[in-house]
């Protein structure tokens, strides 16, 4: 099946190189846990536009840093939850997070000001109070190489930019946040996938909720896919059925999502695979595992991959059109959130139909025009 993929740059070597020095780059100014403390943000005098407020609910099986507050890489046997609440700076052009510093600037930086840790009990109670009426939850599973901090303000991004209702929940597991440690952010989805489960079936047990939107990037999306399989595995149908799983870029080898997509069979709302051509962390990756292709880079001009998708009722949405800040091509699920709303409605809509599923691309010029989501061209659809 590989052969239907795009194929590896012959200079991979030096790709993974050029990879490696811009995320350590990045590596560089990563914010340390001193900004999860709560910080005081008083109105900037003259200012016309006032900081966003957006909440975010955490539960996390990384073990907590006594020390400096917040948690580390260390794998917990238990979940530990907090509830926060982030000041979003207004007007901001584009995805970048501004990490605040000691006097933060509420107009350019991200902050947080509220956090608490809660019992589960209390944890579950809130999130079913943030439920919006058409009992819609969301979790966020992040992928290789993030730290706790960099997971909760990027899901604070995201809520503030899709304008979520209710407050979405991160799920975050303890991943080394090192460029060294792919292998040991493998073992440690992997051995996540019981308390993704635990989340996810407690939520589900409330009848206020309609819908869970379970949204893996990366390797995030290998955890998502491994515990909706343990699910099925449980015959837990009834949570199964609210489940609307996305895969933004996910960095999953093919026939693993093959057998995968095996064990799990037809969901009632079709998967949806947000995939892009030239996600060039994606080729890092397939190099990694001898060259093997992964699902994030799905060439949906390719007829096999049509008829596969179509077959294995699954949604392949090309996004490589979306606008990306890492140089990699790989954070454009952030980007995209602006879109929220008209990717909900069509994630929305109950059941689907044969028509909902088949290979579709996002045409981002669409953005300038009444309806800036956009499924149009090279759409398949079953006879």
């Amino acid at each position: 099946m590989q052969r239907h993929f795009r194929g590896l740059p012959k200079a991979i070597p030096a790709i993974i190189v050029a990879i490696g020095l811009a995320m350590l780059a990045g590596c560089a100014t990563r914010p340390s846990p001193e900004v999860l403390t709560p910080v005081h943000l008083s109105e900037p005098a003259g200012s016309e536009t006032a900081p966003d407020r957006v909440g975010v609910l955490v539960a996390t099986n990384r073990t907590p840093d006594r020390v400096r507050g917040g948690f580390d890489s260390t794998w917990s046997e238990k979940l530990t939850y907090e509830q926060y609440a982030f000041s979003v700076p207004p007007g901001r052009k584009d995805t970048a997070i501004t990490y605040p510093r000691a006097k933060p600037d509420p107009e350019r930086q991200f902050a947080v000001i509220e956090r608490r840790q809660l019992p589960k009990e209390a944890f579950v109670q809130q999130a079913l109070a943030a439920v919006p009426p058409e009992g819609t939850v969301g979790i966020f599973v992040h992928g290789y190489n993030y730290s706790y901090q960099e997971a909760l303000y990027r899901t604070a991004q995201i809520a503030a930019d899709a304008k979520i209702p209710g407050a979405p929940i991160l799920f975050s597991w303890p991943s080394a946040a090192s460029v060294a440690g792919y292998v040991a952010d493998r073992d440690a989805a992997l051995s996540s996938r019981s308390e993704l489960n635990s989340l996810v079936t407690s939520l589900s047990a409330s009848a206020k909720v309609k819908r869970i939107i379970l949204f893996g990037h990366s390797m995030g999306g290998f955890l998502v896919m491994e515990t909706v399989r343990e699910l099925k595995l449980q015959h837990r149908d009834a949570v199964i059925g609210k489940l609307a799983v996305v895969l933004a870029a996910p960095d999953i080898d093919v026939d693993v999502f093959r057998s995968q997509l095996k064990d799990i069979g037809p969901m009632p709302n079709p998967i949806s695979l947000l995939v892009s051509r030239d996600d060039r962390a994606l080729v890092a990756s397939s190099f990694i595992a001898g060259e093997r292709a992964r699902v994030g880079r799905l060439d949906i001009d390719d007829p096999v991959i049509q008829k596969a998708a179509l077959q294995a009722r699954l949604r392949v949405i090309d996004i490589t059109s979306i606008k990306t800040s890492d140089g990699l091509g790989h954070d454009r699920y952030a980007s995209l959130a602006k879109f929220g709303a008209q990717l909900a409605s069509f994630e929305s809509g109950g059941r689907s139909t044969a028509g909902d599923v088949g290979a579709f691309v996002f045409d981002a010029a669409g953005a300038a025009v009444a309806s800036p989501f956009r499924l149009a061209g090279r759409v398949v659809r079953s006879q």
